[in-house]
């Protein structure tokens, strides 16, 4: 396979073969090798990318992104195109961190890359007609910080291979949103992402913001791999979209900067690994799972928290590697492949298994959608990772649930 026309036969025929009627069961495992299950996880990655970057690399993103929303939204076309940047990218990040080889898939993630880049300078260049708002209303801070994790999962590919006439168009963007307040919830934390990447790329960060949503999801925590979003527990997905994996991440880097951060971002990794653990046992075999809570229309984007710690080598004792992808793979096909999803031009349409607009609330629109990316996250784990060259398994569930005889589940029993 030399070129990306191979690489695009190779998907769709992975594609073709996944689609087969009863493909998982609770009687077997999928038959889906792991290099079969890779090509059509990068198809879903390439099929995301191509419309949002192509489209603001090209500086038309306001001009070609339709912006579906709520009928009593009115306000979301100053926010959607950065959601749909910053989203997209802290998803494949950890892809696009990888390098370009001689591979389909090499090639094809080494365009993605430059493409990203050439996009990061349109929606940051106060010249462009798609620079984007970092700063105008409050909505911003979500998707700044969202773009400061992509690059720091990417830190290569997305940040140090940009000229230093971007880097200080990015900088100086990430900065005009400090003065957005953040609410009393998982908001803290988008802040303290802003902060983070600041401080981790050579700029003097903002010690009251950064250190906030540390301390405040350091006393927000209930047990069991669970933090609330605020001081109360919600049952949604928010652990996953935000909380865990932005917590985690910020600790990583300034973890060591004292005895009490070093300690809690010990203890952060070990809430994550149980949060993984309970979220695979959430997925049925046919790839679906609760629908429970608000934010539904980022679809497979709920598990950003089980692919985080697949991609950190994290999962629990017990919970395999090919189990995971499995449990991904069939999460992934079911959110992503209902009639729907797509327009005609390619672009995500609000829902989970479909076009379901009424899933849709007053913050969310098209860009928002593109938070599914952080399903594929283990994409950045090399081919030859037992992520990808083990075997496939039957997940919990359908171990469970086919008479296997299992271990107890037992709660993770850790101090505040």
């Amino acid at each position: 396979m030399k070129t990306r026309r191979e690489f695009l036969k190779l998907s769709a025929a992975a594609t073709l073969a996944g689609a087969i009627p009863g493909r998982v069961s609770a009687a077997s495992p999928t038959p889906a090798s792991g290099s079969d299950d890779r090509a059509y996880w990068c198809e879903v990655a390439r099929r995301l990318a191509t419309p949002v970057l192509d489209a603001l690399a090209r500086r038309r993103l306001k001009a070609e992104m339709p912006v579906e929303a709520h009928p009593a939204s009115k306000d979301r076309p100053q926010f959607s195109h950065l959601e749909a940047l910053g989203r997209l990218l802290c998803g494949l990040a950890p892809w696009l961190e990888l390098a370009g080889d001689d591979s389909a898939e090499g090639k094809e993630r080494a365009r993605l890359a430059a493409l990203a880049r050439t996009a990061i300078d349109a929606a940051t260049d106060p010249q462009s007609p798609d620079f984007l708002n970092f700063s105008n209303g409050r909505q911003p801070l979500v998707d700044a910080a969202f773009l400061a994790q992509a690059m720091l999962r990417a830190p290569r590919e997305l940040w140090q291979k940009l000229e230093p006439r971007v880097q200080r168009q990015v900088t100086a963007a990430l900065i005009s949103s400090r003065p957005i307040p953040a609410y009393d919830s998982n908001w803290k934390l988008f802040a303290t992402t802003v902060e983070v990447f600041l401080h981790h790329s050579g700029t003097p960060r903002d010690e009251a913001r950064l250190m906030e949503g540390i301390d405040k999801h350091r006393t927000w925590y209930l047990g069991d791999g669970v933090y609330g979003d605020g001081p109360e527990f919600h049952w949604d997905y928010y652990n996953s979209f935000v909380i865990q994996p932005m917590f985690v991440e910020a600790l990583d880097v300034v973890g060591n900067e004292s005895p009490d951060l070093q300690k809690l971002r010990d203890l952060s990794r070990v809430r994550l690994t149980r949060w993984a653990e309970i979220q695979e046992r959430l997925i049925a075999p046919d790839g679906s799972y609760p629908v429970t809570g608000r934010s539904i229309a980022y679809r497979c984007g709920a598990f950003q928290g089980l692919a985080q710690a697949a991609l950190r080598h994290a999962l629990p004792p017990g919970l395999s590697p090919a189990q995971v992808r499995v449990a991904l793979t069939s999460v992934i096909r079911r959110t992503l492949e209902a009639p729907g999803t797509w327009d005609a031009s390619g672009w995500l349409q609000i829902g989970l298994a479909g076009h379901q607009p009424g899933l849709g609330e007053t913050y969310i629109s098209t860009g928002s959608l593109y938070l599914c990316s952080a399903a594929l996250l283990p994409l950045g784990l090399a081919p030859t990772d037992p992520f990808w060259a083990a075997p496939a398994e039957l997940t919990t569930w359908q171990k469970a649930w086919s008479g296997a005889n299992l271990p107890a589940d037992h709660a993770l029993r850790t101090k505040k």
